[in-house]
């Protein structure tokens, strides 16, 4: 019998939108919290080191996506594992998936360390990085990516903690390492005038901190979560049940980076002002994703559980208030964010009134519709929690890359401006979202069948 310790959740039982809510605001805060610290070191960099280090850092983002997110999406192979061995109650099943995860993260986390310092160059020239931001952006990456050990570590971490309700934690040790990035920026930008090289060391120093809250509170917990470290091993069946959930997650992820680096590339022809203002935008666009996302990872967390404990009725419920609370959250925001897109990009602009134009032209293109990918998101977090990541990855793959591809050499080859560009955004989004809506519809009584007859065996 698995007993539910001190900030872990039942998500089987008890009224269910006051549980996704619980659930879903400290992620919500996480993530806010997490890309406010990211947007300080933008602000920063852009006020105290110029609009080239603003465009070099900036330009980073997608580069850095597309090395992290393949690897980083498979913590949502974790989530769900960890989720469906709580709400079956196999405290033995839980233990291993937690060491293999943990063990997982160290691997993958030096891997894309090594990789991403020796290729950090090399990409941003095949990206077309202008040479007035190229040697800046380089040195940021190679710094940045010292980091990434910590970051797969906490991402890991995390996600074995939200798996069994707990993201009061998550959410406070992001904090504290936020704040240390923070004083860290300030110290080395501002005070000793490194630039870019600075932002990387603060942003380096910080992941290092909260992967080490992370570990100590998987150490020290006497729950079914507890880590011992010096056995910490990959167990074979459950590397191969992360990876397939996992998997296809971040291959999804790491086509759409691929995508949105050609987005970059073309964005990048227009030129360095340009650049810092879409840039700008981006950083604000982060914070809307991010906080309808916490719904999808509320959705995945929820239905993996519930999964798990064959409650299978409950998960229609879920998927709606998912829904509702997704568009919710990302139709208030992105409407905020377009009726006050001027302030908001000077945040960044530091008064330069060509990069708030390009910023605010792309926020409005972008910003108001978040709301359709979040729907569908949602749809496909409800979908991995039932224990099926392909199906979405195949949809996304033709609703969002390839009809972005598509798009970049018809409908912005016809008329290659910046707004069209954009546009191939929200159309993508609305392709998708009918997708994955016929995707659930036709596939859940399935899933459920497939998953039940491993009892009758």
């Amino acid at each position: 019998m698995l007993l539910v310790k001190r900030n872990e959740m039942d998500m089987t039982t008890g009224p269910l939108m006051k549980k996704l809510v619980a659930y879903a605001v400290p992620v919500v805060i996480t993530g806010i919290l997490q890309l406010m610290f990211n947007a300080a070191d933008v602000i920063i960099v852009g006020r105290y080191a110029g609009r080239t280090a603003l465009a070099a850092v900036g330009s980073t983002t997608s580069l850095i996506n597309l090395l992290v997110n393949l690897f980083m999406m498979i913590s949502i192979g974790v989530n769900v594992a960890v989720a469906r061995y709580y709400g079956a109650h196999e405290p033995i099943e839980v233990s291993k998936t937690v060491s293999t995860a943990m063990a997982m993260s160290v691997i993958i986390g030096l891997f894309v360390c090594v990789f991403g310092i020796v290729a950090s160059r090399p990409m941003l020239v095949m990206m077309e990085s202008p040479a007035d931001v190229l040697d800046q952006a380089a040195l940021y990456l190679r710094i940045y990516f010292m980091g990434i050990p910590a970051f797969m570590v906490y991402n890991f971490g995390a996600a074995v903690l939200r798996a069994v309700g707990d993201t009061q934690r998550p959410m406070k040790f992001l904090t504290i390492a936020g704040i240390i990035n923070v004083i860290l920026n300030l110290i080395t930008v501002v005070g000793f005038k490194m630039g870019v090289a600075g932002v990387a060391i603060a942003t380096a120093v910080s992941q290092y901190v909260s992967a080490a809250f992370i570990v100590m509170s998987l150490v020290t917990t006497e729950s079914c979560l507890h880590l011992e470290v010096k056995e910490m091993r990959i167990y074979k069946e459950k590397l191969i049940e992360i990876l397939r959930i996992g998997l296809p997650a971040g291959l999804q992820s790491l086509l759409f980076s691929i995508t949105n680096v050609m987005i970059q590339a073309s964005v990048n022809t227009f030129g360095s002002t340009i650049m810092a203002g879409s840039s700008a935008a981006s950083n604000i666009d982060g914070f809307i994703y991010t906080s309808m996302n916490a719904v999808t990872q509320t959705a995945m967390a929820f239905t993996g559980q519930n999964m798990g404990a064959r409650k299978y009725q409950r998960i229609g419920r879920i998927m709606g208030s998912c829904i509702l609370l997704v568009t919710i959250v990302g139709g208030l925001m992105g409407a905020a964010c377009s009726l006050f897109r001027n302030g908001l990009i000077n945040i960044y602009a530091n008064g330069d009134p060509e990069v708030i134009y390009w910023g605010a032209q792309r926020m409005l293109i972008v910003a108001l519709p978040y709301f359709i990918f979040g729907i569908s998101d949602t749809i496909v977090g409800v979908v991995r929690g039932m224990g099926n990541s392909t199906l979405p990855m195949i949809i996304s793959i033709f609703g969002v890359c390839a009809f972005r591809i598509l798009w970049l050499y018809t409908a912005f080859a016809a008329e290659p401006t910046f707004a069209m560009l954009m546009l191939g955004y929200p159309v993508s989004w609305t392709v998708t979202l009918i997708g994955q809506g016929l995707c659930y519809l036709l596939m859940k009584k399935k899933i459920i069948a497939r998953y039940e007859a491993k009892f009758a065996l």
